[in-house]
């Protein structure tokens, strides 16, 4: 009797296990809702900035509100790959930038990338020259998480390019590619 007993217990703690593991694959599978996204967006970022510490961050918001304001010139360092699917409005390319940082003195420079590892690195590099450039928190994702437009050669677009399957958390509403 008490074989039984172990051997009932042992095939229900199985079917328990079973049946958690079924039910992980199909939550794995369900899509993430835009707030899950936000939420890894800045796990990772978190996780990548620890490589430029001393680099300051800008929040989506308030880099909306300097654009708004006419303050504000941004950075895209991405590939131009990237940048052919979208980028932000008043933006120059990293190359573009590079030929002429004095060109862009009265502006507050921000950098971003898809999700601003790549932009940390370049503004920590630009610091050690004496060039402050602000990363934007969450790059292009949380822009666009936040509201913010972007363009791409025919005008305002929906489309963003996340770089790799990885880094597909653009919001609802939005066509990725990479």
């Amino acid at each position: 009797m008490r074989r039984l007993g172990r051997t009932i217990g042992l095939r229900a703690a199985l079917a328990g296990l079973l049946v958690a593991a079924i039910g992980g694959i199909a939550l794995a599978g369900a899509p993430m809702s835009d707030s899950q996204k936000l939420a890894r967006i800045d796990e990772l970022y978190r996780g990548y900035r620890k490589d430029f510490p001393g680099v300051r961050d800008i929040e989506p918001q308030e880099a909306m509100r300097l654009l708004q304001e006419d303050k504000a010139v941004f950075i895209d360092v991405r590939e131009p790959k990237e940048q052919a699917v979208s980028m932000l409005p008043s933006t120059v390319t990293a190359e573009e930038f590079l030929k002429d940082p004095g060109r862009y003195s009265d502006r507050v420079l921000i950098g971003y990338c898809t999700i601003s590892y790549r932009s940390g690195k370049l503004a920590q590099k630009l610091a050690a020259q004496g060039i402050t450039v602000l990363n934007l928190r969450g790059g292009i994702l949380a822009w666009a998480h936040a509201g913010g437009s972007l363009r791409d050669r025919d005008g305002e677009t929906r489309r963003l390019h996340v770089y790799g399957r990885k880094w597909d958390l653009a919001p609802q509403g939005f066509e990725t590619v990479w």
